[in-house]
């Protein structure tokens, strides 16, 4: 039995570089594939998280090609990878869909590519989530992050993935799949 465990990816409230708070745009790749890497880690269901009802009826669109279009029909793998995907307008609808499922609210774990105090690190987070049954709402901004009021609510962030060298800033698709395989991948150093 897969693990609850939820991630959305958050478009609002998110810091551009310029660190004003705006919305970014869903794009094809991360809904393609964080879907396909959620589906992976038997993650129950990846929020896509916008407040805009243009970008959600984009996301949707391309939803629908291949969850019940000729894109589904085409290639099952996607069809099945989509089968995780739902679109909430923002985080509480997503915790207020978590809470119903499961009968109890979700942890919430963030990601950043800076320290906070309730920084975590992912062995402590892996324990954690293994010795729990709690469901955990597993976040990711886009832009330069989310805004740090929304961050101060959350339970725990997790501490940012460093590379070898200086640059430090990941598309979010990839952190997704560094931190999902850190979190609940196989113990490949046991």
């Amino acid at each position: 039995m897969a693990l609850p465990i939820y991630l959305g990816l958050v478009h609002y409230p998110i810091y551009n570089k310029n660190d004003e708070v705006i919305t970014t745009a869903i794009t094809n790749f991360d809904i393609h594939d964080i879907a396909r890497t959620s589906r992976t880690y038997d993650v129950k269901k990846y929020f896509i998280i916008h407040p805009h009802e243009s970008q959600t009826k984009l996301a949707q669109e391309i939803m629908d090609y291949w969850q019940i279009g000729f894109g589904g029909q085409y290639n099952p793998d996607r069809l099945e990878a989509f089968s995780v995907l739902d679109i909430k307008s923002d985080i509480k609808s997503a915790v207020e869909y978590i809470t119903e499922c499961e009968g109890t609210p979700p942890i919430i774990i963030t990601t950043d590519a800076r320290k906070f105090p309730n920084t975590i690190s992912y062995q402590q987070m892996r324990e954690q989530i293994e010795n729990s049954s709690k469901p955990y709402l597993i976040l990711f901004g886009t832009g330069w992050g989310i805004e740090n009021s929304v961050m101060a609510e959350f339970d725990y962030i997790l501490e940012p993935i460093y590379g070898p060298g200086d640059y430090n800033h990941l598309p979010v698709r990839a952190a997704v799949a560094i931190i999902l395989d850190r979190l609940l991948g196989e113990k490949w150093w046991e």
